[in-house]
């Protein structure tokens, strides 16, 4: 039945609903640009008083921002590798949610990139940091690679959509969509060859860290896909079948499975017996950065056994599952980040003052007898504005772009 031929009751109602979604989402722009808004002061007050503000120091010199940087990466390339899988082997998609995908991993690339000009300390660093760029470093491989993504990422999605209206061939989105998955998988490995080729850092010196990422990726982006999606879909925006569902939920439990291999693959190596990262793995289980090991142990067993067993698969349960991988995630960058600065490799290298070590009142086995790293609210307030910041970008593409699959009205 057309919405003419309905009764006036009928009509009115939809439009009721219609306005009240309208609504709904006006509120979530608006909160997501009060809080990028308050990122952005806080910012300013973090270039007016210097880098000093934050805990990151000489010898923890990476803090908060790149780990969320890595971490946001990751949820944009596996969102845009859920997209573009299908797609590129030309196999069934996951009912429709593949545009909802490519806007997540926008969301999540801008996110991405804030994270780094934060780091940096001010905005004229990203001007000088093309104009005297070194192609030779692994640094600047990823941000012309992250740039190209997120370009990339916007071409995709106008495909999408240009080719529901018929102006682009199958033909043309299928290559689209191969560019797009290389491009994915391209921009996480070179981010991983960043810390890979520190040769200095105890965890962070191994060649398993490309796949690593690759892996960490497809379980964060394919539980950030399934949250969205469900949240969407109980807001009325789009319809999407629970077999779709469950589908995405066996790809996270296989996805999960595959990372805790690597993960304990890494453990294996560095804690062999007499194996010189022995110390490292005590780190990890029984030492500072404990919590967030066992926190990304236990949230990824509880998201597999939910995804695994069918009596668990509920939609509310699944989205747990899906924030579950998330969270597991997030532990692991921070045990990747913090953990490389965590065994100091070097007897007394610098004098101790507050420029150097955060916690510097004592010796230096005093000051790595605790987490060397923790984030200052300044910092927790910038990195809660630039998370703010990709929600905004993520819900003007629901509100201005034709997101919702062909078929749905």
């Amino acid at each position: 039945m057309d919405d003419l031929d309905a009764p006036v009751g009928a009509r009115g109602a939809a439009g009721a609903r219609a306005a009240a979604k309208g609504r709904g989402l006006n509120v979530a722009i608006g909160a997501s640009a009060v809080v990028a808004a308050i990122g952005v002061a806080l910012w300013a007050a973090q270039m007016s008083g210097g880098m000093v503000q934050t805990a990151m120091r000489n010898l923890d010199s990476w803090g908060l921002y790149i780990t969320m940087f890595m971490f946001f990466v990751g949820l944009s390339a596996g969102g845009l590798i859920i997209s573009s899988v299908p797609k590129a082997f030309g196999i069934k998609g996951f009912g429709g949610i593949s545009k909802v995908a490519v806007m997540t991993s926008i969301a999540a690339t801008v996110g991405a990139i804030g994270f780094v000009v934060v780091d940096m300390g001010q905005p004229l660093r990203v001007w000088e940091l093309f104009v005297y760029s070194n192609l030779g470093s692994p640094l600047m491989w990823d941000i012309i690679v992250l740039m190209v993504y997120l370009i990339l990422s916007c071409v995709y999605l106008w495909a999408q959509i240009a080719a529901e209206k018929g102006k682009v061939s199958h033909t043309a989105l299928r290559v689209i969509s191969v560019v797009a998955l290389v491009c994915a998988v391209t921009v996480h490995s070179v981010t991983a060859w960043i810390f890979g080729l520190q040769q200095s850092h105890e965890m962070w010196h191994t060649a398993l860290l490309a796949p690593w990422f690759v892996s960490s990726a497809l379980v964060c982006g394919t539980g950030l896909v399934i949250c969205a999606a469900v949240a969407l879909r109980a807001a009325g925006y789009l319809a999407w079948n629970q077999a779709d569902l469950v589908k995405l939920a066996k790809l996270l439990a296989a996805f999960l499975l595959v990372d805790l291999y690597f993960f304990g693959c890494d453990l294996l190596t560095e804690g062999f017996p007499a194996a010189s990262g022995a110390e490292i793995v005590a780190m990890l289980v029984s030492g500072p950065l404990a919590p967030f090991f066992w926190g990304e142990v236990v949230l990824s067993v509880l998201a597999v056994v939910i995804c695994v067993v069918p009596r668990l698969r509920t939609t509310p349960l699944m989205v747990v599952a899906g924030l579950f991988a998330i969270a597991a995630i997030f532990c692991k960058r921070v045990q990747l980040l913090v953990g490389g600065f965590q065994v100091a490799n070097i007897d007394w290298p610098a004098v101790l003052t507050p420029y150097t070590v955060t916690d510097w009142q004592g010796n230096m086995a005093q000051a790595y007898q605790g987490l060397v790293y923790w984030p200052t609210p300044l910092e927790l307030g910038i990195a809660l504005g630039v998370v703010g910041l990709s929600f905004l970008i993520f819900f003007l593409g629901l509100k201005l772009l034709p997101l919702k699959p062909a078929g749905d009205k």
